[in-house]
């Protein structure tokens, strides 16, 4: 019996210190020399404190700012803890509720604004913490966000311009855009217009879908 149980334990010692210690220790090293900033969480630092991450998205309602694809985490919108998706089906009366309701937050945010919804600005993503909109739900938004800044409509569609993310190697994903980055832009072109930091510059204000 000896001759069995002390391999085993031996080997399940060998195992735990290996693949519970070394092995954990070794990999956090080299991400922390190598990709120091992604194995951190890609998080944002602003005044010393980090304010978000590139990451996980956040909750934007004001009409100065750009609002994030909605999110379906409960109870709380973009909780990581909780990530997932609402698994409402396309023909559940339960989505189209919801779908329509963010469509009309939409519409009384820019009473003006006729174009098309873009499809992601009314419905939440299997994760509910995507941080990128489409372009064209960034440009859908651009007349409202410019109005309530007093920027020149030009220098917002510039400013998305300037932030969006194209196809790796021109083939895999979508075009896109980091909404706390663009809105972080907006906020340091703001301040530099008008002299002083905007109220409510901080991320993280309220998302339009709850």
């Amino acid at each position: 019996m000896k001759t069995v149980i002390r391999p085993a334990l031996a080997l399940l010692l060998a195992m735990t210190v290996i693949a519970g210690f070394a092995y954990p220790l070794i990999v956090t090293g080299i991400a922390q020399v190598l990709f120091p900033r992604r194995a951190n969480g890609s998080l944002i630092v602003e005044h010393g404190r980090p304010i978000g991450s590139r990451l996980i998205g956040q909750a934007f309602s004001a009409p100065r700012d750009f609002w994030g694809r909605p999110s379906a985490t409960l109870p709380r919108p973009y909780d990581a803890l909780d990530s997932g998706g609402s698994n409402l089906g396309p023909l559940n009366p339960a989505l189209v509720a919801v779908v329509r309701a963010r469509i009309a937050a939409l519409h009384a945010a820019d009473p003006g604004n006729r174009a098309r919804v873009p499809v992601d600005l009314v419905t939440a993503s299997a994760s509910g913490l995507d941080p990128d909109i489409s372009l064209a739900a960034a440009e859908y938004q651009a007349g409202r966000v410019a109005r309530a800044r007093g920027l020149p409509f030009a220098t917002v569609r510039a400013m998305i311009a300037a932030h969006a993310k194209h196809r790796w190697l021109g083939l895999f994903g979508e075009p896109r855009v980091n909404v706390l980055e663009l809105n972080r832009a907006l906020d340091a072109a703001s301040t530099a217009r008008r002299g002083t930091r905007p109220p409510g510059a901080v991320a993280g204000r309220g998302a339009p879908d709850g």
